[in-house]
């Protein structure tokens, strides 16, 4: 299912947002029509249109298109939500802009649904498999916005798992670690969760758990070195929650800290919001 601004959208569209590539979204968990974390979901969207567009965007309306492609769903679904100008040209990105909304819909990946009904986001889903992470020393481009232009990590992405990782996980110049591709990551030392002291996107499943901790997280610089002196790593991400990581490069951990399985508990205990 794909709308734009409520009608099914043309390929002329798509090969704006294909060949121009300049936008932003969010990816969100919906089921019986209810999201965990819509709120924040929300704010992203409005904040990094204004950043990217120097536009408003409506959250009522963005509500509203995404309540249209999931009236009939029957199973819950992975909602993306684009923000781009089919307009827009390659060579004029400085005029302006008048962002509109793509709506699109993919399954969750087999095994994360329930006898394929739908499931309230409230419904904690099987846990996933522990990650082993390849790191590579990267900075995604405005690495504070969701933004559309993923070649670069997905790329990395692709070259680990030809290598025999599941994912990659970036470092800076001086190695210390930030963000997965696709997720962010987290540290477990002795009974302490920590966030990298980094640039990375600030994600709503981690702002999430730090609001179900009441802020019992902190920050530090953790570098390659550092990993064999933690107890345990993490990633979070809308659509699996919380994931032991297994390894980074050849340093192991095991994928049932009971830190970690907290803060899996904590996350899926997140009362949902309808759309």
């Amino acid at each position: 299912m794909a709308e734009l601004d409520g009608v099914a959208v043309d390929i002329a569209q798509l090969e704006a947002l294909a060949l121009v590539n300049y936008g932003h979204f969010t990816s969100m968990l919906v089921g019986r029509g209810r999201v965990r974390g819509l709120s924040l979901h929300l704010e992203r969207l409005v904040g990094d249109c204004r950043r990217l567009f120097d536009a408003d965007l409506d959250p009522d309306r963005v509500r509203y298109l995404v309540r249209r492609v999931v009236a009939d769903a029957v199973a819950s679904v992975v909602v993306r939500v684009t923000v781009f100008d089919p307009d827009l040209k390659l060579g004029r990105l400085g005029d302006d802009a008048r962002p509109r909304i793509l709506v699109t819909t993919r399954p969750l990946a087999r095994g994360r649904s329930k006898g394929g009904k739908a499931v309230s986001p409230a419904t904690p889903l099987p846990p996933p498999p522990g990650l082993r992470l390849r790191s590579v020393r990267y900075r995604r481009d405005l690495p504070e916005v969701k933004h559309v232009g993923l070649f670069g990590p997905l790329y990395l992405r692709r070259e680990a798992q030809r290598a025999g990782f599941h994912d990659v996980v970036f470092t800076g110049a001086d190695g210390a670690l930030s963000e997965a591709a696709t997720a962010n990551l987290g540290f477990v030392r002795g009974e302490q969760v920590l966030w990298p002291r980094a640039e990375y996107l600030p994600g709503v499943t981690m702002r999430l758990i730090d609001q179900a901790r009441s802020g019992a997280t902190t920050t530090a610089v953790v570098t390659l070195a550092d990993l064999p002196r933690l107890d345990a790593v993490f990633t979070t991400n809308a659509t699996t929650g919380v994931t032991p990581v297994t390894a980074i490069d050849d340093v192991s951990w095991p994928t049932d800290h009971p830190v970690v399985q907290t803060l899996s508990d904590q996350y899926w205990a997140v009362p949902d919001e309808p759309l």
